[in-house]
């Protein structure tokens, strides 16, 4: 356990509270509501919450906030507690929901009916909002508001029994209407809503708000820091009002961090869903999504999303990262540990006529060049062989660094190699090439002095493996898609996905497994799909280029 200050606000507060004696054990919380699937930004606050109960040696409980059963499914559950897994961390004790605590809340909203701290309303919607006031001008009291302690006692159990329809009636607090907070103007506490609970089933008709169940799930579970993103930051009042107003087991503490706002990215749960529903993407895994469960299917690796985070750290203030600070940690990452391997994506035949028809040579190639632990893999040599058609030309100037008719080039892991004619179709296209091998030249410069211009990669024609190849890229071509309602449609990039199906990749690529990751050489960083990959059917998804391309463009532009 580490109880020194760290290098954010947070760190300082929980040190500061375990040095004074407030705080005896560190209890944290992650609580997403189950109505959709995690994106970055969630991975940030999963991060947050679990690292500092890590560092801190306390505890971080998984709880869903599940106080709205109409958009709420057991497949988002599921989901992010996959995704709370794969990220690498466990929670303490079981999965905790505030559907655990119904009747707790309900004994607790009693609690402050009786105090007179909270009444049932019959105002509708239209009239509640005109009542509340605005920013400038403050609120009425609702004619609602003076109903005795008996009556709201009788109102709130006939909610709880279903007796009245939805809309008709809600329980509110009894704070303040001209508050300038407008959080506190008399807020909402249970509305109804007659739904079937994937947690309790049909045994409420009535539900809690999230402002009144958040600060008391905490209560309960003993959590002794609330971490929360900005936006809360006027909630927190609320959040005091009601620890105060209500006898609850702990006192915890909210505090609040700035949210993680990407550029090039859309995270509102509304615009993602109608990206999958309107068949932009193929779903919510969709690797051109920035959902965990897209990232993890694009390539990115846990600890490429914690050492994201860790980069871009913690303040008390919102800001826009740079989508390439995480690009660059995923291809930092890989670079690292990923192992290498060939694949040709846009295939050109070439022959090698100084050898037999039959000839096959096995090499062995470094799966990594600076990693030898990673060992070495076996490269067949034969004969006929794919490079890349963008790899060669008839003529070039001396800037071109790859295969030229008459001059030379270096086979990856292999021999020297000399172009010597072209076969064309009936079109005129070139559909082959003929080249021969120099003598001596594995491992070696040519005898001659007359060195290669460069090196390419290749795959045997006879033992190479088809695969689809998706080239994935990012979704939209604005930095700030997000801003305005529907915008975000106009700036789609039509290239964020391209897929090869006639891509050739060495052997023992076909043999991955899926979410394995490699650099395909000079070509980038690529995964074999979680869910379509098979040894008979290789899939590979890229992941990102070995260069940032959208930087460069920037600088041309």
């Amino acid at each position: 356990m580490d109880t020194k200050p760290g290098n954010n606000f947070l760190h300082t507060v929980i040190a500061d509270d375990l040095a004074a004696g407030r705080v005896q054990t560190v209890v944290t919380r992650f609580p997403p509501e189950p109505n959709g699937y995690l994106h970055v930004g969630h991975a940030k606050s999963i991060c947050l919450n679990f690292g500092l109960a890590e560092r801190f040696g306390g505890h971080c409980h998984l709880r869903f906030d599940d106080t709205n059963p109409e958009k709420e499914s057991q497949e988002f559950i599921d989901a992010i507690q996959e995704d709370v897994r794969w990220l690498g961390y466990q929670w303490a004790g079981d999965v905790r929901f505030a559907s655990a605590y119904f009747e707790q809340f309900f004994d607790w909203a009693l609690h402050l009916v009786r105090n007179g701290d909270a009444y049932v309303c019959d105002l509708n919607a239209e009239q509640a909002r005109e009542y509340r006031g605005t920013l400038t001008e403050p609120g009425r009291n609702s004619p609602f508001r003076s109903r005795s302690v008996e009556e709201n006692l009788d109102l709130l159990q006939r909610m709880r029994a279903g007796e009245f329809e939805e809309g008709s009636r809600v329980l509110r607090a009894r704070i303040d209407m001209a508050s300038p907070n407008m959080n506190m103007r008399d807020p909402i506490l249970y509305r109804i809503r007659k739904v079937p609970h994937h947690q309790t089933g049909d045994a409420w008709v009535i539900y809690p708000t999230y402002d009144f169940a958040h600060g008391q799930e905490d209560a309960i579970e003993g959590v002794t820091h609330s971490i929360c993103t900005l936006e809360f930051e006027d909630h927190r009042p609320l959040y005091d009002w009601l620890i105060e107003h209500l006898p609850v087991p702990t006192r915890p503490r909210q505090y609040e961090f700035g949210r993680l706002n990407l550029n090039y990215t859309v995270t509102s749960k509304r615009k993602l869903k109608a990206l999958v529903d309107e068949g932009i993407v193929s779903g919510w895994d969709d690797p051109r999504m920035p959902t965990i469960a897209g990232m993890r299917r694009r390539g990115f690796t846990p600890a490429s999303i914690r050492t994201f985070c860790d980069m871009i750290g913690v303040t008390r203030s919102d800001g826009v990262v740079d989508v390439a600070m995480l690009e660059h940690a995923i291809r930092d990452d890989l670079n690292t540990n990923a192992p290498r391997g060939m694949c040709v994506l846009n295939p050109l035949k070439v022959i090698l006529t100084d050898l037999p028809e039959t000839h096959r040579e096995v090499l062995t190639a470094a799966l990594h060049p600076s990693r030898e632990d990673l060992g070495s893999r076996e490269v067949p040599f034969t004969r006929e062989l794919y490079i890349d058609a963008d790899d060669f030309r008839e003529e070039a100037n001396k800037k071109y660094k790859r295969l030229v008719l008459g001059k030379r080039v270096r086979l990856r892991n292999a021999y020297v190699i000399e172009a010597t004619e072209v076969v064309r179709d009936e079109a005129g296209e070139i559909i082959a090439v003929h080249a021969r091998t120099i003598p001596g030249t594995l491992g070696n410069d040519p005898a001659d002095g007359v060195k290669p211009k460069g090196v390419i990669q290749w795959v045997s024609a006879s033992e190479g493996r088809r695969a689809t190849v998706r080239l994935y890229d990012r979704l939209f071509t604005h930095e700030a898609p997000d801003r305005g309602d529907n915008a975000y449609l106009e700036w789609l990039n039509p290239a964020s996905l391209r897929v090869v199906e006639g891509a050739w990749i060495e052997p023992a690529l076909a043999a991955a497994r899926p979410e394995q990751g490699f650099q395909f050489e000079r070509e980038g960083y690529f995964v074999a799909d979680r869910y379509d990959h098979t040894a008979e059917n290789p899939v590979f998804n890229r992941t990102i280029g070995l260069r940032d391309t959208w930087a460069a463009a920037g600088e041309d532009a």
